[in-house]
């Protein structure tokens, strides 16, 4: 795996999402829940509906085009009429304000 760099802590104040970009990946949404930084795939698998654009409740992002759920903590579709596929996430490490993720 590799450690890639994609933002500053200080850019995502806590209960904020931030869109990152790796090459070769989907967008990835970056989340601030009480402190704690997430790293999970930033295009919902229902419609490709862009995640960084949503809204954070703790750790659930919910999709600004059709509603789904996502726990950014694990991936997992948290609520939604059809079962969803879950999304993949990144291991984060902090290293004073940057963030990177292993991809």
């Amino acid at each position: 795996m590799a450690k890639v760099s994609v933002g500053k802590v200080s850019e995502i104040p806590v209960g904020t999402l931030k869109a990152a970009h790796v090459e070769g990946k989907d967008e990835i949404v970056l989340a601030n829940v009480g402190g704690t930084i997430y790293a999970m795939r930033g295009v919902c698998n229902h419609e490709g509906g862009p995640l960084p654009e949503g809204t954070l409740e703790e750790t659930v992002i919910t999709c600004p085009w059709h509603g789904a759920k996502w726990d950014v903590a694990t991936g997992k579709c948290a609520e939604f009429p059809i079962d969803l596929d879950p999304e993949p996430t990144y291991p984060v490490t902090v290293e004073g304000d940057e963030i990177y993720i292993e991809i």
